[in-house]
């Protein structure tokens, strides 16, 4: 597989983006507040919309699976806590005051409700969290024992610079999320993954399915039929979707990785250090982009299962700024006597040739694609043999050599 000329300093990757043409057939993998697929209005017409968050969680569960480190958002760390506590032959009443010292030992506006079980605000942290904090317990369980059930229960217990550095502590999901928690200080993540709204290149309507349950025990009865009636509501169609990587935020993030996930055997600095940020960044860049390649949200998968893959998949790393080629479907897509899907992958290669050859950037540190078609698309650069390998291309040129990481945080 040829890519693109090789990048000069000028050229430096800074952007992975990740454009994919697929098609989903009779489907609601996205409902509104009414149970119907989600829409927008896009070139005086009406599209079927999948939101980035619908999208982003299952995409976060598949980075996770791949890596083997989860992150969770909760409201509910102090019951996390005491139900650690109490696996570990703790009293539950004093479980209960542990899990409430780690938010009250904090001295921020993090609140507790529900009886100290849970949080005002989601925290998103490593699923290792937890754990570290029933530690922190274990080491001042003396002092919890003796405030227990008295006034000095409701004071902060446990040290606080050592609950902070939990609650601060990130791990390759979060470094490539992102974590809004303005309550503790630097513990903040700013996410080097950014996920537009999936939606059809075409006009879409809702579709009705009509459906009833029979219940399956009053068969013989005189009133026997239908014991339940309702109407679902689906679409279909060929979807633009689009997501970029921020190259040096990810990078800046996997060099300030702490907690348990991240030991800090080599000093910072070193070749050792290097090699091992470097093939972080690797890895996580590779695993966001196949598993944004390859989930598809879940609702209504019992009964549509939609379990589609990309019809064509164009990766480009960028020197400059991230760009969405959304605009290549502001007309909307007319079906010919092969559908949508073919006219679809047309015009994104068009618009891509277009809008790269007005922007100058026609000279790419890495643009390929890999798709249906048996004959390449000019505006999309070379062809890849498969989507792993079209991948492995944009990693490798995403992250040369040791140098990148400390030439991205320059």
């Amino acid at each position: 597989m040829s890519t693109s000329s090789a990048a000069t300093p000028a050229q430096a990757p800074r952007f992975l983006d990740l454009h994919v043409v697929q098609t989903l057939p009779y489907s609601n993998v996205n409902r509104d507040d009414l149970g119907s697929p989600k829409s927008l209005t896009f070139g005086g017409v009406t599209r079927t919309r999948v939101s980035s968050q619908a999208w982003k969680r299952p995409v976060r569960m598949a980075v996770e699976e791949t890596i083997g480190e989860k992150a969770l958002r909760t409201r509910r760390l102090p019951e996390q806590v005491f139900r650690e506590l109490v696996g570990r032959g703790w009293p539950e009443d004093l479980a209960a005051l542990a899990g409430a010292q780690v938010i009250r030992s904090t001295e921020t506006k993090l609140a507790l409700e529900k009886g100290d079980r849970t949080t005002a605000s989601l925290l998103f942290l490593p699923d290792s969290a937890a754990p570290a904090l029933a530690d922190i317990a274990e080491e001042h369980r003396e002092a919890l024992a003796k405030a227990l059930g008295k006034a000095a229960a409701a004071k902060p217990l446990l040290p606080k610079d050592a609950v902070h550095e939990v609650l601060r502590s990130r791990n390759g999901s979060i470094a490539l999320f992102g974590r809004m928690l303005a309550e503790i200080p630097g513990a903040g993540v700013d996410g080097a993954v950014q996920v537009a709204h999936a939606f059809t290149t075409h006009a879409t309507s809702v579709q009705a399915d009509f459906f009833t349950a029979v219940d399956d025990v009053n068969q013989w009865a005189e009133d026997a039929g239908s014991a339940h009636m309702n109407t679902g509501e689906f679409s279909t169609g060929v979807f633009y979707r689009y997501a970029t990587l921020d190259l040096r935020d990810l990078a800046a993030n996997v060099t300030s990785l702490t907690g348990p996930q991240a030991p800090q055997t080599t000093p910072a600095g070193t070749e050792e250090t290097a090699d091992r940020d470097l093939d972080t960044l690797r890895e996580l860049a590779t695993a966001f982009a196949t598993a944004f390649l390859g989930t598809v949200p879940g609702a209504k998968k019992t009964s549509t299962a939609p379990h589609t893959h990309p019809d064509l998949v164009y990766v480009a790393v960028r020197p400059d700024r991230p760009l969405s080629l959304a605009a290549a479907f502001e007309e909307p897509v007319r079906a010919r006597e092969h559908g949508w899907g073919l006219p679809s992958r047309q015009a994104l290669s068009e618009y891509a040739a277009r809008i790269n050859r007005l922007l100058g950037t026609t000279e790419l540190p890495y643009a390929a694609h890999a798709g249906l078609d048996d004959k390449s698309l000019p505006g999309l650069g070379a062809v890849a043999d498969s989507y792993p390998a079209l991948i492995a291309g944009a990693v490798a040129a995403a992250y040369p050599a040791r140098g990148a990481v400390e030439a991205a945080t320059a």
